[in-house]
């Protein structure tokens, strides 16, 4: 099938209320406005220098989001466009991009990254940093930055009941800080879910999936 039926098939399964991000990355431009024009608007990527080539190859209407880990020191080449930062997973990283963000005059919606996996290999704070960092005075003057939600991956396994685990667990991190009120914090997204487990993590309570193989076909890593 092509990159725009995938796309359809999908968004056809999809609830109403469930977003869907293509995972773009290491897909040429060309694959890009395949989907673009087949409705698509929100494209994730997990390098910022290629989502920054993209955004300036492609049409000024698309959402970017940035889904892999952050460097602080490369913030301030997306921080003019960038939609939504999936992956924030400590306070310094936050700091920064309320930085960048001001030198752009914007606020920038971040997700924070919670650990829900049980591998060494995933980035990630725990529920417990993050409550903190939510509830501090640090936190509470950086005017720039807004966090709109909740970023989770799960662990590269087969065994469904131990995803499921995993995906519930950022569910109900999610419900008890959206308890915290606070003006850069408004909780709306549970990002999880992904190719292989998204249908999953939707009866988990996802309302965010990154899906890139399932529309784009496999990746063709070079590196």
């Amino acid at each position: 099938m092509s990159i725009r039926e995938n796309l359809n098939k999908i968004k056809s399964t999809l609830p109403e209320k469930v977003t869907l991000v293509a995972v773009s990355k290491t897909k040429p431009v060309s694959d890009l406005m395949e989907a673009y024009h087949g409705g698509q608007r929100i494209f994730g990527e997990n390098k910022i220098q290629e989502m920054v080539e993209k955004y300036e190859a492609m049409p000024k209407d698309i959402d970017w989001h940035m889904i892999g880990h952050v460097q602080s020191n490369k913030v301030k080449y997306m921080a003019s466009f960038v939609r939504l930062i999936h992956g924030v997973d400590n306070f310094k990283l936050l700091k920064e991009i309320n930085k960048q963000a001001k030198k752009n005059d914007r606020v920038i919606d971040c997700l924070l990254q919670i650990k829900i996996a049980e591998e060494d290999s995933k980035f990630g704070m725990s529920a417990a940093d993050a409550s903190k960092i939510i509830q501090s005075k640090e936190f509470s003057e950086l005017k720039h930055v807004k966090i709109v939600g909740v970023m989770g991956m799960a662990t590269f396994t087969d065994n469904q009941d131990q995803i499921k685990k995993e995906f519930r667990f950022l569910k109900y991190t999610f419900d008890e800080l959206k308890k915290l009120i606070t003006e850069n914090f408004e909780l709306q997204t549970i990002s999880m879910g992904m190719s292989g487990d998204y249908e999953l993590a939707i009866a988990c309570g996802s309302n965010m999936i990154r899906v890139g193989s399932s529309i784009f076909g496999d990746r063709n890593y070079t590196n």
